[in-house]
């Protein structure tokens, strides 16, 4: 991995923690439950430097938020892993098997979604062990994972411009 490499994944890493850092400290109905905005700086990496770069960017986000927050290998750090883990690699596959198919917005959707299910299934596994708790949430859930995957998927496509515009203006 090169320098420019390392220090663009530490800088997309630092907002991912600053923007999962705030968002941690708002008043949430569900205790995990949150706008998943820190996976617009996922989505923009997968985007605009691959796979590798974008899971890498989730690992530091989770683990050191995780640490930053005080829930580090507690209930919360297992389910943002998880639900982290599990959309960027979903969005990564959909990415490169795909990679006209789906823009930002796809791209976010299928994360959310993703990130959804591990979070449920985590829930169930882990702490919930009954099925009807989930099922009665998994709908809510589902539904706002769709608009906050969409909103992030706008959000995520004007970041993308934005950085491939200030790129290409570097290049004049």
């Amino acid at each position: 991995m090169q320098s420019q490499d390392k220090y663009r994944i530490a800088l997309l890493s630092a907002y991912a923690i600053a923007i999962h850092s705030f968002e941690s400290m708002l008043p949430t109905p569900i205790p995990w439950l949150r706008l998943g905005v820190a996976n617009i700086i996922t989505l923009a990496t997968l985007v605009l430097y691959g796979f590798r770069a974008a899971m890498m960017v989730t690992l530091i986000r989770v683990i050191l938020s995780s640490i930053f927050i005080g829930t580090f290998l507690g209930p919360g750090f297992i389910m943002s892993f998880g639900g982290g883990v599990t959309g960027t690699f979903a969005m990564g596959i959909a990415f490169s098997i795909f990679p006209r198919l789906f823009g930002p917005v796809g791209l976010s959707l299928i994360g959310a979604l993703f990130h959804n299910i591990a979070q449920l299934f985590l829930a169930y596994i882990l702490f919930v062990q009954k099925i009807e708790p989930i099922l009665i949430v998994s709908p809510v859930l589902i539904l706002l994972g769709t608009i906050t995957g969409i909103v992030n998927g706008v959000i995520g496509n004007l970041l993308i411009d934005g950085i491939r515009a200030k790129k290409g203006n570097a290049h004049h």
